[in-house]
């Protein structure tokens, strides 16, 4: 095998060791992406413990065919990266969607969560889900409300008792 081979046959590897291992594996189109951004956009992924890759789409279809992914064989076209998560499922997509936004020619395509393939729409509601703390800051608020409520009233009839003697 020539040394170019075995390159591609050890990028192949690594792409699939990072699909099976992976919780969240999200496809985007970095095109119209500069230097800065792309720094950045690295620079976040990292933070959060995620992977942001470049391969060639030829390797990533050789990959997908392999572990049952056909479906994704139809977004390799163009410029195309990957991010991989581990663990967190949501910050990838948040983060991608993110960029979308900002910028005209970034864009989600497609994804892999736990399994189930994500297009772009399912991929951009996973990203529009808000983060567990504001969860979990909403929930308190929620149970936080009809208490307030109810002391308020027993305060009232309280002080109403008080008036009246």
């Amino acid at each position: 095998m020539t040394k170019n081979m075995l390159n591609k046959v050890k990028k192949v590897t690594e792409i699939k060791e990072k699909f099976q291992d992976a919780t969240a594996i999200i496809l985007s189109n970095y095109q119209g992406i500069n230097v800065e951004q792309d720094t950045e956009l690295r620079k976040r992924m990292r933070d959060l413990g995620l992977e942001y890759k470049v391969y060639k789409n030829r390797l990533i279809k050789i990959v997908a065919k392999e572990l049952g992914y056909d479906f994704l064989i139809e977004h390799l076209e163009g410029a195309t990266s990957i991010a991989f998560s581990y663990k967190d499922i949501v910050s990838p997509a948040k983060i991608l969607n993110e960029f979308s936004e900002r910028l005209n020619s970034f864009h989600l395509k497609a994804g892999i969560i736990e399994g189930e393939y994500y297009d772009k729409d399912k991929l951009q509601k996973l990203a529009n889900i808000p983060t567990k703390e504001v969860l979990i800051s909403k929930l308190l608020s929620s149970i936080k409300s009809p208490i307030a409520d109810f002391a308020y009233l027993i305060s009232a009839i309280k002080d109403k008792k008080e008036s009246e003697n």
